[in-house]
C-alpha cells in the first residue's frame, strides 16, 4: 500500500552524501548514503554533482518506500552559507523538474546539526566532522562561528587535527622541533613516505576528508605523546570558544556536540568538556538527541505538516515554494 506524500531528506557532508525518504505519518521508510563529497568548485557548491548522486539514490528509496510521490525535500548542505549561491538558486528548481516536489527547505548543515541535536530549543551545538561550526539561537535569531572551510578555518575540526598531526610528523622527519616521532610511524604507514605526501595530498579535491583521515591516528597517539595530546587541547579550546560565541547568555540555554569527529573518545572530549565547564558555565551540557541527518528529517515532518518552529535566514535555513517564493 503506497503512501500518497513523502518526504526527502538529505545530509551533505564532507565525507559524503546521505539519504532518507519517509512520511510524516510513519516516519522514515527508506535510506541511502553515498561516500562521495558533493564537489565545491569555482561557482561554489555544485548543484549537478549533488542531482547526478541524488536521483539514483532518491529513485531506488521511493520505490523502496513505496510512496507516490514526494511533497517537501530538506537539503542541508556543507558550506551552504558562504558557498551556496548557486546551490540555492539552481537545486528547488532541479528537484521540481525530477520529483515533482513543491517546498525544498535548503539548509546549512549547522542547522540540521542543531535541530537533531537539540530540536526547537535555546541554545549552542558544536558539530565537528571534517569540518568544525558552532551555531546557536535563542529562536529568534540564528549565530554561527568558524565554519569558514579547512583553508582559513574549521579550528579544532578532523582536518584541523589531521593536518596538526601530519605537520608534526613532517617536524619529526626533518629534525625540528614540535616533531612527534610516533606520529611520523603513523603517517608513513598511514601515507607512505613522507616526502611523497605533497604529491599525494595537494592535488586531492577531497584533501579536506584526506586530512581528517588522519585524525583518529593523533587520537590513538594522545595517552602516550605529548605533541598529540597537545594537538587535541587546542582543538577543544577551540572547539569551546566558538559555543562560547554562539550561546545565548540566559540560564536556560542548552549545549550539545554532534558529529563523527566525536567518536574519537576520551583523548578529544575530555578537553572538550573541561574547555566548555570554563567557558559556558551557565550552559547546561546535554547528549545530542540525534546528527545532522535527524535534523533534516525533523525539518523535513515539521515541513509537510505545517511549519518549522525555527528562524529562517537567508543563508542558514530558508524555504522555498513551488512558484519560487520563500
Amino acid at each position: 500500500m503506497t503512501d500518497p506524500s513523502g518526504f526527502l531528506a538529505v545530509d551533505s557532508g564532507g565525507s559524503g552524501l546521505r539519504v532518507v525518504v519517509g512520511t510524516a505519518g510513519r516516519g522514515v521508510l527508506a535510506r541511502r548514503e553515498s561516500r562521495e563529497p558533493v564537489r565545491t568548485g569555482e561557482r561554489g557548491i555544485d548543484p549537478g554533482h549533488l542531482m547526478e548522486q541524488l536521483v539514483p539514490m532518491v529513485r531506488a528509496s521511493v520505490a523502496e518506500a513505496g510512496v507516490a510521490r514526494l511533497g517537501v525535500a530538506v537539503v542541508g548542505a556543507a558550506g551552504l552559507a558562504t558557498l551556496g549561491d548557486v546551490l540555492r538558486a539552481e537545486l528547488p528548481a532541479a528537484l521540481r523538474r525530477e520529483f515533482g516536489i513543491g517546498r525544498v527547505a535548503l539548509a546549512a548543515d549547522a542547522v540540521t546539526a542543531y535541530v537533531g541535536a537539540l530540536g526547537p530549543r535555546s541554545g549552542a551545538v558544536v558539530a565537528a566532522g571534517t569540518g568544525l561550526i558552532a551555531i546557536g539561537t535563542d529562536l529568534t535569531r540564528w549565530r554561527r562561528a568558524d565554519g569558514w572551510g579547512h583553508l582559513l578555518g574549521d579550528c579544532g575540526g578532523g582536518a584541523w587535527i589531521g593536518r596538526a598531526g601530519l605537520e608534526a610528523a613532517l617536524r619529526a622527519y626533518d629534525g625540528r622541533p614540535g616533531g612527534s616521532d610516533g606520529l611520523l610511524a603513523r603517517a608513513d604507514e598511514l601515507f607512505g613516505p613522507m616526502p611523497g605526501l605533497p604529491g599525494k595530498l595537494y592535488p586531492r579535491p577531497d584533501r579536506p576528508a584526506v586530512l581528517a583521515s588522519f585524525a583518529p591516528q593523533v587520537a590513538a597517539c594522545a595517552d602516550t605523546d605529548s605533541v598529540a595530546a597537545d594537538i587535541l587541547r587546542t582543538a577543544a579550546r577551540h572547539m569551546a570558544e566558538s559555543a562560547a560565541a554562539v550561546c545565548p547568555t540566559d540560564g536556560t540555554s542548552q549545549v550539545a556536540l554532534t558529529g563523527g569527529l566525536f567518536k574519537l573518545g576520551d583523548p578529544l572530549l575530555a578537553p572538550v568538556e573541561e574547555e566548555l565547564s570554563k567557558r559556558l558555565p551557565h550552559a547546561r551540557r546535554v547528549p545530542a538527541a540525534g546528527d545532522p541527518l535527524d535534523g533534516s528529517v525533523r525539518i523535513a515532518t515539521d515541513l509537510a505538516t505545517g511549519a518549522p518552529a525555527l528562524p529562517s535566514d537567508e543563508t542558514m535555513l530558508c524555504v522555498v515554494t513551488r512558484s519560487g517564493g520563500r
